[in-house]
């Protein structure tokens, strides 16, 4: 890559700042997904009706 040896410190650090930045949205996206999730199937088993747990034979 041509130019950039010379050139500014800038451009390089403000892209970092971008991945850096996205890094960040991104794991708060995929946390939140998740959690989304994990309420959507503790309501959808809440819903269910229960069975009791001694229906063993002897």
């Amino acid at each position: 890559m041509i130019g950039e040896e010379g050139g500014p410190a800038g451009p390089k650090v403000l892209r970092m700042l971008y991945f850096v930045g996205a890094g960040f949205i991104c794991t708060a996206a995929i946390n939140k997904w998740r959690d989304l999730q994990r309420k959507s199937a503790q309501q959808h088993a809440d819903q269910l009706p229960e069975k009791p747990a001694n229906n063993l034979r002897s």
